[in-house]
């Protein structure tokens, strides 16, 4: 699933191509025929993210939701637009290009009432200047749950997904099961400032890099890291490969539903990485 700098850069896209200017709007799929001829024509005021949430807002306060969820796809271009093949829930095309939405989780219009239902239910985003820190803090400090749980739920802090939270524990050389209430103060403010950082250097390279200078594949004469995810990472999905701190065989379990990345080593109790 994207995590919340992708969302972000597509924000960014959608205010470079259409803000200020009318749009068409057409459903090729048809699944979203009655949403496509009611933005159809408007004009874009604004396209914002909050978390793995992309709202765009028009000029008559409609607003289009959309989470990408796992399967969702964004295929963005310059006119003239091609025709469409696949999928498509949504073509939104301009002077300036085409977007195309395939197989997202949701695609809806919501009124003000409901955007702000969303967004007060989603948790702080690093990526949002207005983002409160201590409100994801005051949930953490009273959980029995995991930090690994805590850090993959929307409603504590929004956009972080499964690499941003193995790596940022493992940057602040926190165990995934420490419960919440377990933190410190001031290794929270470490998590939220090291997810500010990295989450805004996604968004401007466009791919999810974790490493500090020291442990890069030119630092440590390594060949560079090949996966689908790109990236320069310390343990997401590097099972069975050695730390590259402390040499350390890098685990993982299932966790939710999902697979956990962790250093016993360098992210033991009371470790800093």
């Amino acid at each position: 699933m994207p995590e919340g700098h992708t969302t972000h850069r597509l924000a960014a896209v959608h205010r470079d191509m259409f803000r200020g200017r009318p749009v068409t709007a057409t459903s090729p799929q048809g699944r979203f025929d009655d949403g496509a001829g009611r933005v159809d024509g408007r004009v874009l005021d604004e396209a914002e993210a909050h978390g793995k949430h992309l709202l765009l807002r028009f000029d008559d306060d409609q607003v289009l939701h959309v989470h990408l969820g796992i399967y969702g796809r964004y295929a963005l271009g310059p006119p003239p637009a091609p025709a469409p093949t696949g999928a498509v829930r949504l073509r939104l095309t301009g002077s300036a290009g085409y977007a195309d939405l395939r197989g997202p989780n949701a695609c809806e219009l919501l009124g003000p009432g409901e955007v702000k239902a969303l967004r007060d239910r989603l948790g702080p985003d690093p990526l949002r200047a207005d983002a409160d820190p201590e409100a994801a803090w005051r949930r953490i400090s009273r959980s029995r749950t995991s930090m690994a749980v805590l850090l993959m739920d929307q409603t504590v802090v929004a956009g972080p997904g499964n690499i941003y939270r193995a790596e940022v524990l493992f940057r602040a050389g926190i165990d995934p099961s420490l419960p919440g209430r377990e933190l410190a103060r001031d290794q929270w403010d470490a998590v939220w400032a090291d997810l500010v950082t990295l989450m805004a250097d996604g968004v401007r390279v466009g791919r999810i890099d974790t490493v500090r200078p020291e442990h890069t594949p030119e630092a440590m004469g390594r060949p560079p890291r090949v996966d689908d995810h790109g990236g320069e990472v310390y343990v997401y999905r590097r099972a069975g490969q050695p730390c590259l701190v402390c040499s350390t065989e890098v685990m993982t379990r299932q966790l939710a539903a999902r697979n956990l990345f962790w250093c016993s080593t360098c992210q033991g109790r009371g470790a800093s990485s």
